[in-house]
């Protein structure tokens, strides 16, 4: 059912290698405690919706607001860290009807390009889960930015939300009894903050 959401992002998460060449992008160290990569997925054609999260994730950012094409994101995610609030369903999605996490431990994402569209950022890459990748385009918004008043540094929120049809990624398990149990598209949602001292 997490199919989906695993995104990235999130991503979307979701960020691992920030090219050398980028030198004007600064690079961000996340905020783990207060980021979040979740996901939500419909159950009987949208009666209920299950909520998740992976709890173990790295993402690396580097930012440039002068030339966003500049900026990078990265994000590897261990697939092992789902958490639905129930503890035999989240054993369940992490066996080979789902996740497989013991063959595949980890769903990441790489961005290729940023850019910026209005008010938009969309970062196009390769998002990798359940062993297939696929290129994805990543549209996320700055939610603010906080200067620390003692010593100027800046932590910038970024929030994300992406739809991803879990069958694309092979995850196809049906319930026995009621094939349309689980939905097949998944709303994955990500919310990262950078730490304030992370541009030192």
């Amino acid at each position: 059912m997490l199919k989906k959401f695993f995104a990235l992002a999130l991503a979307v998460s979701f960020f691992a290698a920030v090219p050398a060449s980028n030198s004007s992008a600064i690079p961000y160290a996340i905020d783990k405690n207060h980021s979040t990569i979740g996901f939500s997925v419909p159950i009987l054609g949208g009666l209920s919706k299950v909520r998740g999260k992976f709890t173990d994730f790295d993402v690396q950012l580097a930012y440039d607001d002068a030339d966003i094409t500049k900026s990078t994101v990265s994000a590897t995610i261990k697939a092992a860290s789902i958490d639905t609030g129930i503890e035999n369903r989240d054993k369940h999605l992490r066996t080979a009807d789902f996740f497989d996490v013991e063959k595949y431990p980890e769903i990441t994402f790489q961005s290729k390009r940023v850019e910026k569209k209005g008010n938009q950022l969309i970062a196009h890459g390769t998002f990798t889960m359940h062993g297939v990748s696929k290129e994805i385009a990543l549209p996320f918004t700055i939610t603010g930015k906080y200067k620390d008043p003692k010593d100027g540094d800046v932590s910038i929120g970024f929030s994300s939300k992406l739809m991803i049809n879990r069958q694309d990624y092979g995850i196809n398990w049906r319930h026995k009894d009621t094939p349309t149990f689980v939905g097949d598209e998944v709303e994955i949602e990500l919310n990262i903050i950078t730490r304030a001292t992370a541009n030192k």
